[in-house]
């Protein structure tokens, strides 16, 4: 409550920065992080490069010289984390958009994944990116708005076995995004959860893919869904930034936005299947509520 001798402090004004922004994004050794911090160069803006490894994004610098700032940066050491924010936010003088798309995928059923697999898997996956939310927060509200994006998936809203506590790692992702646009939205600050669907892309290979020990009864299970998996029609990620600039040059940016054009059936069919199970099961659901108190 504010009283009458005080008076409530006023977010500064949004500020709407057009082409060239300045981006920090995470994750940029390879895949989407890599395809869309080079893209940003090439139209002219200024991009915050970061890896766990230098040597891995060193090339930038001989490619677009004073535009790019690289950093080595492990998002699971917050310490790290807040250095690197800071240093890019010196360098550049601002942050307009800060990106979180470092991540990984762990492969292995529910019963095979081990306790410090999954807590890993959320170290990177979700705790990683709310140390460079935290981090990045303060900075933007000081220079009066900016524009926060993460890298989550379709998969933030359907689930497939034997990734399931990948699945769980974007379901997580997904809310705590959802409570953070609405908690930055007085200080111009924009959130949007960017859901790449399947692409083309190296997050399939050794080096984005953890597994679990496995157990043989779930052999051939796991065997037939690779088998689909490979099937899958894949997107072009060079075909990406185009639509990823639409959403960052918007005056009113999406909260989410679908990456693919297959994203949009499937997760369609599963709200319709959960709409119609929860109707079905509606007068018992009420019947629980009771008697108002």
């Amino acid at each position: 409550m504010i009283h009458q001798n005080e008076k409530a402090s006023t977010p500064p004004a949004p500020t709407r920065v057009t082409s060239p922004k300045v981006w920090f994004i995470t994750g940029t050794s390879r895949g989407f992080g890599r395809v869309w911090a080079e893209a940003a160069l090439t139209r002219g803006d200024k991009v915050a490069a970061t890896a766990r490894k230098l040597e891995s994004i060193a090339d930038l610098n001989e490619t677009y010289g004073p535009n790019v700032l690289t950093l080595e940066l492990d998002v699971t050491r917050p310490e790290q984390v807040k250095t690197a924010v800071e240093q890019a936010y010196a360098h550049f003088g601002r942050l307009d958009i800060v990106f979180n798309n470092a991540g990984y995928s762990l492969v292995g059923t529910i019963e095979e994944a081990s306790a410090d697999d999954i807590r890993a898997l959320y170290e990177t996956n979700i705790i990683g990116p709310v140390s460079v939310i935290q981090a990045a927060l303060p900075l933007l509200r000081k220079q009066g708005g900016g524009h926060i994006l993460g890298t989550s998936s379709n998969l933030g809203h359907v689930t497939l076995p034997v990734i399931g506590y990948y699945c769980s790692s974007k379901w997580a992702f997904e809310a705590i995004h959802e409570s953070l646009a609405t908690e930055v939205k007085a200080f111009g600050i924009n959130v949007t959860i960017i859901e790449p669907g399947a692409y083309a892309t190296e997050f399939g290979s050794q080096e984005s893919l953890k597994f679990a020990q496995g157990l043989d009864i779930y052999t051939d299970f796991k065997n037939h869904f690779f088998g689909e998996l490979r099937s899958l029609e894949r997107g072009d990620p060079e075909a990406t930034p185009e639509a990823l600039f639409n959403v960052v040059d918007a005056e009113n940016p999406p909260l989410r936005f679908f990456l693919g054009s297959h994203n949009l059936p499937w997760v369609r069919t599963a709200y319709t299947e959960r709409m119609a199970t929860w109707e079905e099961w509606a007068d018992v659901s009420n019947a629980a509520q009771g008697q108002a108190s």
